[in-house]
């Protein structure tokens, strides 16, 4: 009964982790739709603040409460910050100027620095199948840059990704004291509120709102609000809280084949030989550097 109940749970944990995946994955091309005819940052604020209302009203309701632990809050706080302000809006703001494979690539590549930070950092111990997957990744990495710069494209939001994908990691490498303590639901939207206020300030600052009101925008909007927005953030906590930060980091390896067959079969977008094959690079290491450490 144990066993059976064991391989249930299994089960269930990959299927949040393919959820997960599928929904981080498209954020990308639901973005590039959106920066297409709405401010960048006035919009991701506007999606953070109904995202986070319908969070914190919906674990109200659930009973859940904002008393959380100090861990807690530094954990809400730093995520708010780094991965919804920082890594998401700069990554908006890219996203007017590169196509949304690439973004998507480049911040696929956040497990791999998680392990880089964890060896040089902090000085964890990395195994040869660890270093080999960091090594597959720059590799892969290189191909797809040079690929990509060969073909024109553009640095300033190539630069914004890559500080957006460092942004990311450090939220990553935040994550557990956030989710550990229960209050899941209320904590991710505690942190989408964080990173509503944050976004606010450029966006009122720098931005004029204009937007061009269309079908594709509503879709968009509503969908990446409620999809990867909050259900993906949730099932990640979950996931996390469930099979601990190593094993859920394992299901990124998906990300890269994800994000661009996505931004690919939607947006039309085109994928060469190269970033066709520094995309399985890429994806071998992580699941490299994520098995390195099971």
């Amino acid at each position: 009964m144990r066993e059976r109940e064991g391989v249930l749970m299994d089960i269930k944990a990959i299927a949040m982790g393919l959820a997960f995946a599928l929904m981080w994955s498209s954020a990308f091309t639901s973005a590039r739709v959106i920066v297409e005819y709405a401010p960048p940052l006035s919009a991701l604020a506007l999606r953070f603040l109904i995202s986070g209302l319908i969070g914190v009203a919906i674990a109200w309701a659930l009973g859940q409460s904002a008393r959380l632990t100090r861990m807690q809050w530094f954990g809400v706080v730093i995520f708010g910050v780094c991965q919804n302000a920082l890594y998401l809006g700069l990554n908006f703001v890219a996203m007017q100027t590169i196509p949304a494979s690439l973004a998507a690539i480049i911040a696929s590549t956040m497990p791999l620095l998680v392990a880089l930070a964890g060896w040089l950092v902090f000085g964890n111990t990395v195994r040869p199948l660890g270093i080999a997957g960091l090594i597959a990744g720059v590799v892969g990495v290189v191909l797809i840059m040079g690929a990509r710069l060969q073909g024109g494209v553009d640095i300033y939001g190539l630069v914004l990704c890559l500080i957006g994908v460092i942004s990311l990691t450090i939220a990553t490498l935040a994550v557990l004291g956030a989710s550990s303590g229960g209050n899941v639901l209320m904590i991710v939207g505690l942190q989408m509120l964080v990173g509503s206020a944050m976004l606010w300030i450029p966006a009122l600052t720098i931005e004029v709102w204009e937007v061009t009101w269309n079908w594709q925008l509503v879709v968009a909007f509503v969908y990446t609000t409620l999809v990867p927005g909050l259900a993906a953030t949730l099932v990640w906590f979950l996931l996390v809280g469930r099979i601990g930060m190593v094993k859920a980091s394992t299901f990124h390896f998906l990300n890269p084949f994800l994000g661009v067959a996505i931004a690919a079969a939607l947006l039309g977008e085109r994928i060469g030989l190269l970033d066709i094959l520094g995309v399985a690079i890429i994806a071998g290491g992580i699941l490299a550097v994520q098995l390195s450490k099971q």
